[in-house]
């Protein structure tokens, strides 16, 4: 992955489109998505997917019922790569991934610095924090985001050699009735609900950028040479959270939501990713089939996902994580990230 502007040493901005395998195994046709320009909007068209083994129950008339996620997550470092860039977290009040820039210069310090001062902060629970974790405002994500960029300006500040790592950031957080996105890069969120399947994000790239000028055709995105260079992300750069989208989302129990690294997205389908995450009975078997699907695929990177079915407070179901916070690749000491050395 490439940003736009900034030279992005390692594999993950050389990319080699002749190397480069089939994006996913055969299966449904992939769904052309439009320009999306806020949150909520449709990855396709609509009607696309109806499957049906999902249904929403919309909650009767009376007081909003806060909302909780079951969760589960994996997160892999591929056949092709040497290290894993990737960072993942969840628990049954948020979820979210996170994909290092920059190979050798720190992909996996970003991303995993980010993911643990989004858990430290807005993962507490019993503690000064929890007020704050059990229902963030808006301003208490963009906080939570600005804190989490400060943390990038102090690694580099105790190691040069770190000078250049970013990191994409996308999750979503229960606030009561409510459910909020963050996101900025090209990591990506998806929801499903009766049927169909919707993306809940927008990607801060280049050809997304071409895409809505009109430049190029949606059905060329996928296989545009330069789909890997992102517009934004998160690098320490004092202005980088000003480009973080946090927006309400439509979300609402009885939904699946899918969080997922460019690993999964850029090589299996959407149309298949979709249709996977619909016909799945849990979280967890959702996570497994998805990341085999992407390393059968042969993916060339990192592949994280996070599966969350969201249910009404104090709902019960059989896998998945309630109550306690998981992290998954650098963020779980896969790579070099610790956040107690960004003092």
């Amino acid at each position: 992955m490439e940003r736009l502007g900034r030279h992005r040493p390692g594999p993950r901005g050389h990319r080699d489109p002749a190397r480069r395998p089939p994006r996913g195994p055969a299966g449904p046709h992939p769904l052309r998505h439009a320009a999306r320009p806020a949150a909520g909007h449709p990855a396709g068209r609509p009607g696309a997917w109806h499957r049906g083994q999902r249904t929403t129950c919309p909650t009767p008339g009376g007081d909003p019922v806060p909302l909780t996620l079951v969760a589960a997550l994996r997160s892999v470092t591929g056949e092709h790569r040497a290290a894993n860039e990737d960072s993942a977290g969840c628990s049954s009040r948020f979820a979210l991934v996170a994909d290092g820039v920059g190979g050798h210069a720190g992909g996996d310090v970003a991303s995993g610095t980010v993911v643990q001062r989004l858990v430290a902060t807005l993962g507490a629970g019993g503690d000064a924090g929890a007020d704050r974790a059990a229902s963030p405002s808006a301003e208490d994500l963009r906080t939570a985001v600005e804190e989490a960029n400060g943390d990038l300006v102090r690694r580099t500040r105790r190691d040069p050699d770190l000078t250049g790592m970013a990191t994409t950031l996308t999750g979503v957080f229960c606030a009561g009735d409510t459910v909020r996105l963050v996101h900025i890069g090209d990591s990506r969120a998806y929801r499903w609900r009766d049927g169909q399947g919707r993306r809940l994000s927008r990607d801060d790239s280049l050809v997304q950028l071409l895409v809505d000028e009109g430049v190029i055709d949606p059905a060329d995105a996928a296989g545009h040479p330069r789909r890997n260079v992102i517009l934004h992300c998160l690098g320490g750069d004092p202005a980088d959270p000003a480009h973080v989208t946090v927006a309400d989302a439509d979300v609402r129990a009885g939904d699946r939501l899918l969080l997922a690294t460019d690993g999964l997205t850029d090589y299996v389908p959407e149309g298949h990713v979709l249709a996977v995450l619909g016909d799945a009975a849990d979280p967890q078997e959702a996570v497994d089939r998805l990341v085999t699907t992407a390393l059968d695929a042969d993916a060339w990177d990192n592949v994280t996902v996070v599966v969350a079915d969201v249910v009404e407070d104090g709902g019960s179901a059989s896998s998945g994580v309630v109550g306690q916070v998981r992290t998954a690749g650098a963020a779980a000491g896969d790579g070099r990230a610790v956040l107690g050395s960004t003092a």
